[in-house]
């Protein structure tokens, strides 16, 4: 199978998918008994606020929140009209958030863009980290290189993200002069991108990458490290030694191609394992992230807001798989899709 086919193929699956989770992540939003309106329609009613109620009550018939739960979320997702026609995530209309009493595409609109930006910031950080540690922790195996990056790891892996993000917060700032608090300088918000917004926006990046990578970072460094001893025993390495070949190219040319292939597969996972993870951090540094969106969505049963969030993070997990293998398929040619042939 060509890799054009292959890419068209994973987008298809990608959809149907996309399509099963929607399903599940609305019915599961909707487990928990009441939602917004309900709950502030049974307080409202036990203070005697009947305008307020009869608002409320509005709001629930605009919505569809009246009806079964299966047309529910034919409303929501655009298979299905609703008071206002046809008007759903297939129409790019994401839902109303009764919390912030405002568009759901309001709220994460300039959220979105700097979820990504921060996370894939993330993501470069812990590759460009863990790949050169990982190697060279296996190359110079019980060595104090060794022990040394393995010690760095479990620190990486036993610090809590928030307790990291308190300790940059303070130490950052007042030694390095590190900017604290957002993804810009409030001066820039609202502004057209300049050389100046995106200078103060890289280097407000610079702590909240190192917060949120650390971790992912430690625990990929860590199986490199596995998966390049495991291969540096083989035969094939021996016998590449016994002809003379430079440590450095048999290193390179064989091992770490093979022990490379889990290394690119957890593109699937990290992103949205970092969008998720990172909910705490955002909150702890102010960041204009959806993470703080999300975190009061849930608790307020903001039930369009939290859909809306939980699906972006479902496309990105998605996104991931699909990116990680196509570069899978071009990495190793022993990996095949088409099926096992007979």
């Amino acid at each position: 199978m060509t890799i054009l086919r292959y890419a068209i193929y994973r987008l298809f699956t990608m959809l149907v998918t996309l399509w099963i989770v929607s399903i599940l992540i609305f019915v599961i939003i909707n487990l928990p008994p009441g939602d917004y309106l309900s709950n502030q329609i049974a307080e409202l009613r036990s203070t005697g606020q009947t305008a307020a109620v009869d608002q409320a009550e509005f709001l629930r018939r605009e919505y569809s929140l009246d009806q079964p739960l299966w047309r529910q979320y034919l409303i929501w997702a655009g298979f299905a009209p609703g008071p206002n026609g046809f008007s759903g995530l297939l129409q790019g209309d994401f839902g109303w958030s009764f919390e912030f009493d405002k568009p759901v595409s309001e709220i994460v609109g300039g959220a979105l863009w700097l979820t990504v930006l921060v996370n894939l910031a993330a993501v470069i950080f812990v590759y460009l980290v863990a790949l050169p540690l990982g190697v060279l922790a296996a190359a110079r195996s019980r060595t104090w290189v060794d022990y040394t990056s393995a010690f760095v790891g479990y620190l990486g892996l036993a610090t809590p993200n928030f307790l990291l993000a308190l300790i940059l917060f303070y130490y950052g700032n007042r030694y390095l002069g590190l900017p604290i608090g957002g993804l810009m300088d409030p001066a820039f918000e609202g502004q057209p991108m300049s050389f100046e917004k995106m200078k103060s926006i890289l280097l407000h990046l610079i702590v909240p990458t190192f917060v949120i990578g650390t971790s992912g970072a430690a625990a990929m460094m860590q199986r490199l490290r596995a998966n390049m001893l495991d291969e540096l025993s083989k035969p094939y390495v021996e016998t590449a030694r016994a002809k003379g070949m430079s440590p450095s190219r048999m290193l390179t040319k064989y091992p770490l191609r093979v022990a490379f292939n889990p290394f690119v597969a957890d593109i699937g996972n990290l992103l949205p394992a970092m969008v998720s993870g990172s909910v705490l951090v955002s909150v702890v540094l102010g960041l204009q992230t959806i993470g703080p969106a999300l975190l009061a969505a849930l608790k307020s049963q903001d039930q369009f807001l939290a859909a809306f969030v939980l699906m972006f993070v479902a496309l990105l997990t998605l996104i991931g798989t699909m990116i990680s293998d196509v570069l899978l398929m071009l990495l190793d040619p022993r990996i095949r899709y088409e099926g096992r042939e007979t």
